[in-house]
């Protein structure tokens, strides 16, 4: 199996990604949640048959609320995303919200609140500033770990290559995420929020983990071969890595499907960017950063 001989293919597939990911966030950029913008979310399910959208939104307008953006969930789910409003104004949206639906039953059983999350602009700027700052300290942090733990293999390549090359493929895996995820926030009103950020961390340290592996017996074949054929060498050290990588993937995957398509709607998405950068992180490991790594040597070599 020549993975690293067919490179210019994983290498075009690569670059196709990434280029549609950086066109998407420069047209349409992040649609982001309330922990960044700020604001008020809030989750209802109602007892009958919900109201439509043009119901609701007549209902409320007494209210002064601005811009409502309303998503359904179900068949009687409904998120309501608004401004930030206090308490006062939280029950009197319920109020409004029980008699659209009014009925015999009693009024606390004609609406069921699910969530309620509200967030100042200062706070939502406060996370978005040390959501930037944890991604780029785990990127740092992983070059480090990788220079020190191939600190003994300095050639044909020295250490640190090993660790910018393995953080080249995570702004891969991360741009190409995004990129998916700023076309459904385009076309679905999917938002990023603090739990895909949890998610993107996830997807830093699961795509290292496996270009660690295959770097890993990459180190251990070098030092048996002396460095004779690098190429011939790191071809080898995929093909004896390939399966437990997949299956790691695999199986983690059967398990994000399970949350994807049975878990709530809080966690929904958070397991589908986990999804995404799990494919793409497992893709990159094996195709792309090895093959990165050997361009690298025979341009030095040159």
């Amino acid at each position: 199996m020549q993975i690293i001989s067919h490179r210019k293919i994983y290498f075009s597939i690569s670059l196709i990604l990434v280029l549609a990911s950086l066109v998407s966030l420069l047209l349409w950029g992040l649609k982001l949640g309330i922990d960044f913008s700020g604001g008020t979310l809030m989750e209802v399910e109602f007892l009958e048959e919900r109201p439509s959208n043009q119901q609701i939104q007549e209902g409320l307008a007494d209210l002064e609320l601005d811009q409502i953006i309303l998503q359904s969930t179900g068949q009687k789910g409904l998120i309501l995303r608004l401004k930030d409003i206090d308490e006062e104004t939280h029950q009197m949206i319920l109020a409004e919200l029980r008699k659209l639906n009014s009925s015999e039953e009693s009024i606390s059983q004609i609406i069921t609140e699910k969530r309620f999350e509200s967030v100042g602009p200062l706070i939502g700027q406060e996370l978005k500033r040390k959501a930037s700052w944890a991604i780029i300290l785990a990127m740092a942090a992983i070059i480090l770990y990788i220079a020190w733990a191939f600190r003994k293999i300095s050639k044909p390549v020295a250490s640190w290559q090993y660790g910018l090359v393995a953080i080249i493929a995570l702004f891969h895996d991360i741009l190409i995420t995004l990129g998916f995820f700023s076309a459904l926030g385009h076309y679905w009103n999917i938002e990023i929020g603090l739990p895909l950020v949890a998610a993107f961390l996830t997807i830093l340290g699961y795509s290292v983990n496996n270009s660690i592996v295959i770097f890993d017996r990459s180190r251990e074949n070098l030092l048996r071969s002396h460095w004779t054929d690098f190429e011939e060498t790191i071809n080898q050290s995929i093909e004896q890595s390939v399966t437990r990588c997949l299956n790691t993937a695999l199986t983690t995957l059967f398990v994000l499907l399970a949350i994807f398509l049975l878990g709530g709607q809080s966690i929904k998405y958070f397991a589908l960017a986990l999804i995404i950068g799990i494919i793409i992180g497992t893709y990159s490991s094996i195709f792309v950063t090895s093959s990165l790594i050997v361009v690298w040597q025979k341009w030095q070599k040159k």
